[in-house]
């Protein structure tokens, strides 16, 4: 399913020559751009950097990367059909279980710090990287929508040793892209998930918030295929004296300029997710200080040969912007479990399963430019309902998971434990 914004697009000639004069790109560089084309078919699956890069390092070099296969611990690779995934999975085995899903660039690398604060507090946690990040392979004949994440989410739980669906299933922590994702698979397999935290999340961007730049850049049959990777890949790839943060792939999923310059200013002002050096040089893992946002991004862009694939299909298809209906779907499976069984089912009822407590927890960041956050919780609330969340704001942009990892850890435990007693009330009332 290609993204609302992006269907109602029309192809025009005279509009995809103005869009190229005022990017700088002449006729003719289209035209070359055309003609060099490779007919041959594309490979089914791009291999990630463990095949094309890792082997021409040493392993001192290896070591050194910033963001070496090794980052964390319990690292594994993962053969499926759709390629080879990468898993990290460590903590104590008898531990609540938390699967992270990590944000649209950075790899699962930037959960890191969340993950260590988690398994210090005794969970069990589980990360990965997703198809065309970090170490996963890239499938190139499928969308990157909610099929594609659904099914590799389940391919990744089902890689463990140990079960992660039963006795009520496991948390989920989602940030960003995961975040929508998240909400997404819950509305499939909520009989699956413990609880839902989601951090600085999609899934309800509204679609004004797209500029006319990123509606043109990716669109699908507008402009030819060739030409769109080629600028895109000019826009995300550092330059000399430049870096790439989250913050800064993530102006390709929204703009502030999209609305009017007072609403940028508004969003903008004194925003560290805007691209700041405190972002771009956040270490993302306290035993590698040469892994920072910038560093981890850089190499990913270089390395990584299906990055551009899985991003751009990932603003196209996946659960970014204006996804109401599975959120009003998440909402209703809410209530069914605020709803006390007994009432109408008689003594002895079993509550449902999953969603433990009937409600979410949103945290966001006071700054943020991609997720406002007065627009986030007013959508929410039109789609869960005034009980079907809670809200917390802490300082920082749309990075504060990289930079305040442990922080969110808190929250996260603090609302998994009042969740669960809540639920063991509702449990002790049906008996």
């Amino acid at each position: 399913m290609m993204t609302a914004w992006a269907s109602n697009l029309r192809p025009q000639v005279t509009t995809s020559c103005l869009v190229l004069g005022a990017m700088g790109v002449s006729l003719g560089l289209s035209v070359c751009m055309l003609m060099s084309q490779n007919s041959s078919k594309k490979p089914m699956i791009i291999p990630s950097p463990r095949a094309t890069h890792l082997p021409q390092l040493p392993t001192e070099e290896t070591s050194s990367l910033p963001y070496p296969p090794d980052a964390l611990p319990g690292a594994r690779d993962v053969e499926t059909p759709y390629g080879v995934i990468k898993v990290f999975e460590w903590g104590p085995e008898d531990g609540e279980k938390v699967l992270l899903l990590h944000g649209i660039s950075t790899p699962c690398l930037s959960l890191g710090i969340l993950g260590e604060a988690l398994v210090e507090k005794g969970y069990r946690v589980m990360l990965f990287d997703f198809f065309g990040r970090g170490y996963s392979d890239t499938p190139t004949d499928i969308p990157f929508d909610i099929r594609l994440y659904s099914t590799q989410i389940l391919l990744a739980l089902a890689s463990s040793k140990l079960p992660w669906t039963g006795n009520n299933g496991f948390h989920m922590i989602g940030y960003s892209l995961g975040g929508g994702i998240a909400v997404s698979f819950a509305r499939y397999y909520s009989h699956m998930i413990r609880s839902l935290v989601l951090v600085a999340s999609a899934g309800l961007i509204r679609s004004e918030h797209v500029s006319r730049r990123s509606r043109i850049l990716y669109s699908e049959g507008l402009l030819p295929e060739n030409l769109l990777r080629w600028l895109i890949r000019r826009r995300i790839t550092p330059q000399p004296a430049t870096t790439t943060s989250e913050a800064k792939m993530a102006s390709e999923v929204v703009a502030a300029t999209s609305n009017s310059e007072q609403s940028a200013k508004k969003h903008h002002k004194n925003s560290d997710a805007s691209g700041g050096d405190s972002f771009d040089n956040a270490v993302l893992s306290p035993h590698r200080p040469n892994s920072t946002v910038s560093s981890v991004m850089a190499w990913q862009v270089q390395h990584q040969q299906g990055f551009l694939t899985a991003f751009m299909s990932s603003i196209r298809h996946a659960p970014i912007y204006e996804q109401r209906e599975d959120w009003l779907k998440l909402g209703q499976l809410l209530a069914a479990r605020r709803k006390s069984p007994g009432a109408d089912e008689g003594a002895g009822a079993e509550p449902l399963p999953g969603l433990l407590g009937g409600k979410i927890l949103l945290i966001l960041g006071s700054t943020d430019p991609v997720i406002v956050k007065e627009e986030l919780i007013h959508d929410a609330t039109s789609v869960l309902g005034e009980d079907g969340f809670k809200a917390v704001v802490m300082d920082g942009g749309h990075e504060i998971v990289m930079t305040k990892g442990k922080e969110v850890a808190g929250l996260a435990a603090g609302f998994w434990s009042q969740s669960w007693m809540t639920w063991a009330q509702g449990k002790n009332h049906c008996i």
